[in-house]
């Protein structure tokens, strides 16, 4: 099985599919490499397609402490996975927990991303709601650990911002549920307690996300309520961003909506590569309340 070993010697499972310019797809916390096949079958027929599993999520290793697990770990096992492969640089595509790690591998390794995509990034990140992220995130580790997967994905799957994908594509549903419930126990736990429970808020980040250079994609789902603010944050702190907002979605954009999803990364990929996406226009801040910058 092919595999790639990061800093600390663990060893991450990719797979890739297609030539050409390569994009490295990130998944989030509920799925793996698998979420992304129809991205994969799409852009593969232009592009060098890579998705990787992260640690904690079998065929990759899954290291029995949580100490393993970090925000800076997830960021530096996507730079493993161009290093492993002698890739100087790609489009990194992430969701949610993997929206998180491209958004820093965006402000720590600028010079090996041609573009960062940022997608349903934001749980937790408010700071009226840190609190209540903390305390759910460790009783749902410790679930995890004394129940197992098979259970908790049984109401994890089924959370707000899920139901949505269920009433869309409920074969898709039952789908991503499935695999859901085959995550490692301890993996899904160490993840939760590493990488979750002790990344950074994004409001803690903001000089950081100014100073991108990077063209920036964020992509929210209208009904993904905990992750609507913090996309307006993005959008507003880097001056490389843009912002597509998906309608009457939730949380897993590429599931749900799976053209529209490639529709928006095909027109922003081609914008960066041909050179035309630029950072946002400072007369666009309008200093008054009709826009005009001369009052």
């Amino acid at each position: 099985m092919p595999h790639v070993t990061a800093a600390d010697g663990v060893k991450l499972y990719y797979e890739e599919t297609g030539t050409g310019i390569p994009i490295v797809f990130v998944h989030e916390f509920a799925a793996d490499f698998r979420s992304y096949e129809t991205q994969v079958r799409h852009l593969s027929r232009q592009y060098r397609c890579i998705t990787f599993n992260a640690r904690g999520y079998p065929p990759s290793d899954v290291p029995p402490s949580f100490e393993s697990y970090s925000q800076d770990k997830a960021r530096d096992d996507i730079l493993a996975v161009l290093d492993g492969l002698k890739i100087v640089k790609a489009h990194i595509v992430g969701i949610s927990m993997g929206g998180f790690a491209t958004l820093h591998f965006g402000m720590q390794y600028p010079d090996r991303a041609m573009s960062i995509s940022v997608c349903g990034c934001g749980y937790g990140a408010q700071a009226d709601k840190r609190a209540q992220f903390q305390a759910e995130v460790q009783a749902t580790a410790q679930s995890m650990l004394d129940q197992g997967m098979k259970v908790v994905a049984e109401t994890y799957a089924i959370s707000s911002t899920r139901v949505q994908l269920q009433n869309k594509d409920p074969r898709g549903y039952l789908e991503m549920k499935a695999q859901l419930a085959e995550h490692d126990d301890v993996g899904s736990a160490n993840t939760m307690l590493g990488v979750q429970a002790r990344r950074p808020s994004l409001y803690e980040l903001t000089e950081r996300m100014a100073k991108i250079t990077v063209p920036t994609l964020i992509a929210v789902g209208d009904e993904d309520e905990p992750c609507l603010e913090p996309a307006l944050l993005l959008k507003r702190t880097i001056p490389t961003a843009s912002l597509v907002v998906f309608p009457s979605t939730g949380h897993a954009l590429n599931l749900e909506e799976p053209d529209m999803f490639n529709a928006m990364l095909d027109r922003f990929l081609h914008l960066v590569e041909s050179g035309r996406w630029q950072p946002r226009d400072p007369r666009s801040k309008a200093t008054s309340i009709l826009g005009d910058n001369k009052k």
